[in-house]
């Protein structure tokens, strides 16, 4: 419980900077409905929000301002069933939409400040280039000179030369410069308890990443058991990935970023305040937490190969069962098959992310889903509350 200038009480477990400088005459705007990007300099911007797209004027000081519209602009317990692994299915895929259907609506404006970033950084690349060329230009100008004209050359032309080579040397380390600070700066102001969250999903997550297996469920697919003779209601296709701590290359924040790496589509990357969905610098998407639909659960799988060293065994079937559960004799072939506990994380959102991961190690994932569970309902609360 904090106090204003006024004496008035307030609660604020996690504060923003209302306006976040990113990168020269860009920044981030947080308020109740959403984070906005403004994209320019005082007096004159363009903000980039939920509610369309603004042109701000106005005299500095002068308390004149005008402003013009120029465009418009939680989680479920899910019942364990059995799984048993297949290695193709052509029906009921699981993947998520494209990229440009699944940014959050206020989240448009960070994603607009990303891509003017990579613009820029690509700009100042192209020109980095050419000035090289020039610089190398210059410098064999320079040697020739010496070479041909035995040094008879004049001394004005001579100076010119080396003032042509002293600039350009200087506008390449000038733009080699602003290479390196053209990038998208994630500036987060946390709370000590909410600091404190925000580490435990951390925590958790380098656990999780340390299960024997971890699988991307790429299809899966209802089967009648008692007309198949199994034990199993779903058949999959799962395929391993690896998941780590990275962050995206426009982006730059002091703290850790979780990667989930996808065998088919973008792989998805957990900062402090949003979801990136990454395939290319220019085909990405930003999902907000109040939007995003995390689930994690434990479920039973019926292993028909090698069991993880990291995983629990928690009953036994036959690869052709009765309805009792008895092994179905008619078939000759017929061997006992363990049943295997494994956690299991799915992200979905209404715009079309559509992901399901498993996990050797039921414990970890557990543990990290309740971390992340808990930060992000309060996190979707806090941002409910910024003014």
């Amino acid at each position: 419980m904090q106090k204003n200038k006024q004496g008035k009480r307030y609660i604020m477990a996690w504060s923003y900077r209302k306006r976040i400088k990113i990168i020269p005459g860009i920044h981030l705007n947080l308020s109740k409905s959403g984070i906005s990007t403004s994209i320019g300099v005082r007096g004159a911007n363009v903000t980039i929000g939920k509610s369309g797209t603004y042109l701000n004027q106005g005299i500095p000081g002068s308390g004149i301002y005008k402003r013009q519209k120029i465009s418009g602009g939680n989680n479920k317990i899910i019942e364990p069933v059995n799984y048993f692994p297949v290695e193709e299915i052509e029906a009921d895929n699981i993947f998520s939409a494209d990229t440009q259907e699944i940014t959050s609506q206020d989240m448009q404006g960070v994603k607009e400040v990303i891509l003017l970033s990579h613009q820029q950084r690509k700009d100042l690349k192209t020109d980095l280039q050419n000035v090289k060329k020039l610089l190398l230009s210059s410098k064999f100008k320079l040697l020739l000179s010496y070479i041909f004209l035995f040094g008879l050359i004049k001394k004005s032309i001579s100076q010119g030369y080396k003032t042509d080579i002293e600039a350009q040397l200087d506008a390449t380390k000038q733009i080699q410069e602003q290479f390196e600070n053209c990038y998208v700066k994630l500036d987060v102001e946390f709370d000590e308890e909410i600091k404190e969250q925000y580490e435990k999903v951390v925590d958790s997550f380098k656990k999780l990443i340390t299960s024997n297996k971890i699988w991307d469920i790429t299809s899966a697919h209802y089967q009648d058991p008692n007309r198949a003779r199994s034990a199993a209601g779903t058949l999959v296709t799962k395929r391993d990935v690896k998941f780590d701590m990275n962050a995206i290359p426009e982006i730059r924040t002091e703290f850790d970023v979780l990667r989930f790496k996808n065998a088919n589509g973008p792989d998805i990357y957990i900062y402090p305040n949003f979801v990136i969905l990454y395939s290319t610098e220019t085909n990405f998407a930003i999902i907000g937490f109040d939007e995003l639909n995390f689930n994690h659960n434990h479920i039973r799988f019926v292993e028909n190969g090698i069991v993880p060293r990291d995983s629990k065994v928690i009953d036994k079937t036959w690869l052709r069962v009765n309805v009792n559960g008895s092994p179905d004799k008619r078939f000759k072939e017929n061997y006992q098959i363990p049943i295997v506990k494994y956690g299991e994380i799915s992200l979905k959102t209404k715009t079309g992310l559509n992901e399901l991961f498993q996990f050797s190690n039921y414990e970890y994932t557990e543990e990290f889903g309740t971390a992340f569970s808990i930060y992000q309902i309060t996190i979707t609360k806090l941002e409910q509350l910024i003014d």
